[in-house]
């Protein structure tokens, strides 16, 4: 009897370990990660976590999204190399970084390309983020649309800058980005990139003189304490883009491909607004604290020493999208 019972407990048993992984499909569970280079209380690691709470919410749990923000899963370019590996899901990632890989993208940085960060959404949200949703296509990546990497300016440890002749001979650290590179060799500045992880180092050890970054990139990596000078430049306005593994895309079933445009979507409309909120806030806060100085420049100087810049893009071999995006600023 005993045997009996025994052999059944043990059929019984084996029956449920065997179902467990049935009842898991059923559930339909999706683990999925998410990297990003940016530090904690950044738009951009704030706008994540917003992500991955709404796909929690409203799949109710069923999809589950791990962030790993401040470059945990390494820099910008190793993240691409996963994602179209297809070792990593999802990337808020940095236009710069990005444009290694689709250099198109890089013409959104244009100098003084847009008038401000509601002109640059409304075009990446029209015809030009379609176009260069495809183009990500191409190489292996989808596009959930672009995020807010600010206006950027340009901060230094030697002096004011409020005008262009006043960067000769200042080493200033770029992205590996060909367009920021552009602009300050325009701007008569010696370029060398260093990563953004090792940016506070080689600013406080003298590596380079200064860098360029949006003020929510200044405060939150505290790059103001090894740079006092912040020239309110406004040189380029940047997108973060929200990338997927088409790897990993294609693993998601169509409801699910659907709950993360939706999410993502909303994502981008806070993190957006939450980056506007907050320059506001930190350019006012700069400007009252006696441990930095900020100076407004003329922009006109500016403007024309780095007017080549746009006429050696039109000429690159994706010149066409390069007019087409000038003329879609203009008319946004």
């Amino acid at each position: 009897m005993t045997s009996k019972i025994t052999r059944r407990v043990a059929l019984l048993g084996a029956a449920g370990i065997l179902a467990a992984p049935a009842v898991l499909r059923a559930q339909g569970q999706v683990r999925l990660t998410l990297g990003h280079g940016a530090a904690p209380g950044n738009p951009r690691s704030l706008g994540a976590d917003r992500l991955a709470s709404l796909l929690r919410e409203r799949s109710g749990g069923r999809i589950e999204m791990r962030v790993a923000g401040s470059a945990q899963l390494g820099d910008d370019a190793a993240m691409l190399t996963a994602l179209r590996t297809g070792t990593l899901d999802m990337s808020v990632n940095s236009q710069g970084a990005s444009s290694a890989v689709l250099p198109e993208l890089a013409a959104l940085g244009l100098p003084f390309l847009f008038a401000d960060a509601a002109t640059a959404f409304r075009v990446v949200d029209g015809a030009v983020g379609e176009e260069l949703a495809k183009r990500f296509e191409g190489v292996g990546l989808v596009s959930l649309g672009f995020w807010d990497n600010g206006v950027r300016h340009t901060t230094n440890s030697k002096r004011p800058i409020t005008r262009p002749e006043e960067l000769k001979g200042l080493k200033i650290r770029t992205p590996p980005d060909p367009m920021t590179i552009d602009i300050f060799q325009s701007l008569g500045a010696a370029t060398q990139q260093v990563n953004f992880g090792e940016l506070y180092v080689a600013l406080q050890q003298g590596v380079v003189d200064g860098q360029e970054n949006p003020l929510a990139n200044i405060q939150s990596s505290k790059l103001f304490e090894v740079n006092r000078f912040i020239s309110l430049t406004g040189h380029k306005w940047e997108c973060n883009p929200c990338l997927v593994s088409r790897i990993a895309w294609g693993r998601l079933k169509p409801e699910d491909r659907r709950m993360v445009q939706e999410v993502a979507k909303e994502a981008a409309a806070y993190q957006r607004g939450l980056s506007q909120e907050i320059d506001t806030k930190l350019l006012g806060e700069f400007r009252a604290s006696p441990a930095v100085a900020v100076n407004a420049v003329e922009q006109a100087p500016f403007r024309a020493a780095t007017a080549v810049v746009a006429e050696r893009w039109e000429a690159k071999p994706f010149g066409d999208f390069v007019k087409r995006l000038r003329a879609a600023s203009v008319a946004a």
